[in-house]
């Protein structure tokens, strides 16, 4: 099979660094630079991506386009996406719920070829290796499995039906990210009454809990403007699922109140319990 051209939709941190991965078997990667940040473009050009001017240019060029970016956007991209008439494989890698999905492939279809994904890990670079779930028609799960081979970027197909990875993606990041958040509520009310080392002490001890690596309490807040929406479509999963979401719900709230704080990579763990503390 001839390569590919890959669009890819909004390169974030781990668009731009999967996108770089699928370059390797791709013929180009292209990402649209209009309307996009000064860090958009650095990070785009760090990872060689090719900039085009549209969205239209990006569309008439990809045989392949990947959706990565944040999840409250996933559906208006899609929208766009379909008004082109885009007839190649759509890969919906967004963290979103399942039924968010299959209304998505709905959008896009028949154009269009949807693939419902979902990234557990983190971005693959300095030797990470996320992997890449898929589901969808057997072909175009064929098809991204072959663009991602030999790649830092690990591919499992779930099946044929839109919406199984999603629903995996978010099973887990519901017990990841609310544990995290958990971390950080603990260890701020011990530091409240001055226990907050002892605490870390007696998780210590049981090397398989969160609970033992407060420092990445400040990872949390750096990364809760996304992490809130990501838990957000997870209780909306567990609502349709007939399972209570108030939980979830509660650890978005509560990732809230360090949305000011996005993407600092200088916070400490103290400044993230003074944050979370007093908002």
């Amino acid at each position: 099979m001839d390569q590919p051209t890959v669009g890819i939709l909004h390169p974030g941190s781990m668009g731009a660094a999967v996108a770089a991965c699928a370059a390797t078997n791709a013929a180009a990667v292209l990402w649209c630079e209009t309307g996009r940040s000064a860090a958009s473009q650095e990070r785009a050009a760090q990872f060689g991506l090719t900039p085009v001017a549209t969205l239209s240019d990006l569309l008439d060029r990809s045989d392949v386009v990947i959706s990565l970016c944040p999840p409250a956007a996933a559906e208006d991209l899609a929208r766009d996406v379909a008004a082109h008439r885009f007839a190649g494989v759509y890969v919906e890698a967004n963290a979103i719920n399942p039924e968010r999905a299959q209304r998505i492939a709905a959008l896009l279809e028949p154009d269009a070829t949807v693939v419902d994904g979902g990234v557990v890990g983190s971005p693959p670079i300095a030797g990470k290796t996320p992997t890449l779930y898929l589901s969808g028609p057997t072909l175009a799960t064929e098809r991204i499995e072959a663009l991602f081979t030999g790649t830092a970027v690990q591919t499992v197909v779930l099946g044929t039906e839109v919406g199984k990875a999603s629903a995996l993606k978010l099973a887990y990041a519901s017990f990841q990210k609310t544990s995290r958040v958990l971390v950080a509520l603990a260890v701020g009310m011990a530091r409240e009454h001055g226990v907050d080392q002892e605490l870390i002490e007696v998780a210590s001890r049981r090397t398989d809990s969160y609970l033992s690596e407060p420092q990445y309490v400040a990872k949390t807040a750096a990364r809760a403007w996304r992490w809130g929406p990501e838990l957000e479509e997870a209780a909306d999963a567990l609502t349709a699922a007939g399972l209570p979401p108030e939980m979830l719900r509660a650890a978005a709230t509560t990732l809230a109140r360090w949305n000011d704080v996005k993407d600092d990579g200088e916070l400490t763990l103290t400044d993230a319990l003074n944050r979370l503390a007093q908002p």
